[in-house]
C-alpha cells in the first residue's frame, strides 16, 4: 500500500492525526507522522513512527493567541524549530506517495512546498465562528490547487461553505477525535449528580486552570448525592498535585481533593473516557477535550483562565464554535464575581441536565451537527485510500 505521512501542528491536531494514522494503518499503509509543534505523544500511543526528534515548548504551539507567548515562543526557539521542521520535511517528502495534514494554514503551506499529493483535514477552522469563514492567505488559493486532492472539514457547515468557496468538493465525514470517547466504558462508582472537571493538558498552565477549578469547586456546598470527578493528566503526580492544592486551602486524601464545607474532589488519572461519558456536567479548560463533552451531548460551563490557551477570547471563540450548550458566566477571570456565578450557575446547570428535556434534545443536535458520528477517522481514511488507487 502507500506511503503517508501526517503533518500536524497542535496537541489537539497530533490527536486527530493519531486516529487517522491508526485507521490508515489498519488498512495497511505504511505511516510515519511529523508534528510540526509538540512532543507528538499522540503517534507514540498510537505506535506511528515520527519523522525525526521531537521538541515541547511552554506555549504548546499557542503562542500566537497573545503578545507574551510569541515573545516566549522566540526566546525558546520556537520559530527555529519550526523551520528546522520543515527542512526535514523537505529533505524526506519524496519517501512518500501522499502528504495528509491535519491543522491550518502552516501544515497546509509546508505541504504545498514539499510539491507531494496532499489530502487535508481542515480540524482547526470552522464556519460556526463567523457564519462563513475566512481562510488566511494563501490557505484557500493552495486548497484549490490540483496538488491538493482532497479537503475535509470538521462540520457540515465548514463542508458546504468551503465548498462554494473553493469551487471544489469539501466534504464533511466526521471527526476522528470522537471515535474513543463515544465508546461506552464501565461506569464510575457512586451514582448522583457528577461534574466532570478538565483543567486542560498542559503545564504551567494546567497548574494555574485547577487552582481556578478548586477556587470553584469551594463555592459549592457540600451534598451527599454531589460527585466531581477530575480528570488529570498523569504526568502531574500526586505530590505536584498537592503543591497546587495546599496553594489554595484543599488537601489530598486518598486520591480525593478535599476541603471543609465543600464537595470531594475525585482524583481520575486514566478514566477520561468515563469521566466524560458519565457526568452530568463538564467544566472545562480545554480546548478539544471540551469539544469532545459536546459532541457527548454534554453540556459545559467554562472557566476561563490566564492562558496561553483557555483565555477568555478563547472561550468567547469556543462558543461561538460549538454552540448554546456551552455556558459561561460574566466576570473576569479568576474573579470572585466569575467565581460565585459560575458556582450558581451549576446548580442550575446541574438541575437542568437531569430534569430539561428541551435541553438534553438540543445537546444531543448540537452535538450531531458540530462535531458528528462516531467513525470519522474510519470514514476519512478509507476516503484517503480511495484517492491512492
Amino acid at each position: 500500500m502507500a506511503r503517508i505521512l501526517l503533518l500536524s501542528n497542535g496537541h489537539g491536531e497530533d490527536l486527530s492525526g493519531s486516529l487517522l494514522g491508526r485507521a490508515l494503518l489498519q488498512q495497511g499503509h505504511d505511516v510515519k507522522a511529523l508534528p510540526l509543534a509538540g512532543l507528538g505523544n499522540p503517534y507514540q500511543q498510537a505506535d506511528i513512527p515520527l519523522l525525526g526528534r521531537s521538541h515541547e515548548f511552554s506555549t504548546g504551539g499557542l503562542g500566537y493567541t497573545s503578545l507574551r507567548g510569541r515573545l516566549t515562543e522566540l526566546l525558546q526557539g520556537q520559530v527555529l524549530y519550526l523551520i528546522r521542521r520543515l527542512v526535514r520535511l523537505l529533505r524526506h517528502s519524496h519517501d512518500f506517495d501522499l502528504i495528509v495534514v491535519v491543522g491550518d494554514v502552516i501544515p497546509v503551506i509546508a505541504a504545498w512546498l514539499s510539491r507531494r499529493p496532499v489530502a487535508t483535514y481542515l480540524v482547526a477552522y470552522s464556519s460556526h465562528y463567523e457564519g462563513r469563514l475566512r481562510l488566511p492567505w494563501p490557505c484557500g488559493r493552495l486548497l484549490s490547487s490540483r496538488r491538493f486532492l482532497a479537503v475535509f472539514s470538521r462540520d457540515q457547515l465548514t463542508a458546504d461553505d468551503l465548498s462554494e468557496q473553493l469551487r471544489r468538493p469539501v466534504n464533511f465525514l466526521g471527526n476522528p477525535f470522537m471515535d474513543p470517547v463515544l465508546t461506552p466504558v464501565p461506569p464510575l462508582p457512586l451514582v448522583g449528580n457528577r461534574i466532570g472537571l478538565l483543567p486542560g493538558s498542559r503545564r504551567p498552565e494546567l497548574e494555574s486552570n485547577l487552582q481556578l477549578l478548586l477556587q470553584l469547586m469551594g463555592n459549592l456546598p457540600p451534598s451527599e448525592t454531589l460527585h466531581a470527578d477530575l480528570a488529570l493528566v498523569a504526568g502531574l503526580d500526586d505530590t505536584a498535585l498537592q503543591k497546587i492544592a495546599d496553594s489554595v486551602g484543599w488537601q489530598l486524601n486518598n486520591g480525593a481533593l478535599e476541603r471543609s464545607g465543600a464537595p470531594s474532589v475525585q482524583v481520575r488519572r486514566g478514566s477520561f473516557q468515563a469521566v466524560l461519558q458519565h457526568s452530568n456536567l463538564v467544566i472545562g479548560m480545554a480546548g478539544t477535550a471540551v469539544e469532545q463533552a459536546v459532541g457527548l451531548a454534554k453540556p459545559v460551563l467554562q472557566l476561563p483562565g490566564q492562558g496561553p490557551q483557555f483565555t477568555e477570547a478563547f472561550a468567547e471563540a469556543q462558543r461561538r464554535l460549538l454552540g448554546p450548550t456551552v455556558f459561561c458566566a460574566e466576570g473576569e477571570s479568576g474573579s470572585e464575581k466569575n467565581l460565585q456565578a459560575s458556582a450558581a450557575m451549576v446548580t442550575v446547570l446541574l438541575e437542568r441536565a437531569r430534569h430539561d428535556l428541551e435541553l438534553k434534545q438540543q445537546c444531543r443536535a448540537e452535538g450531531a451537527r458540530r462535531l458528528g458520528h462516531q467513525g470519522g477517522g474510519r470514514r476519512m481514511a478509507s476516503a484517503i485510500t480511495a484517492l491512492l488507487q
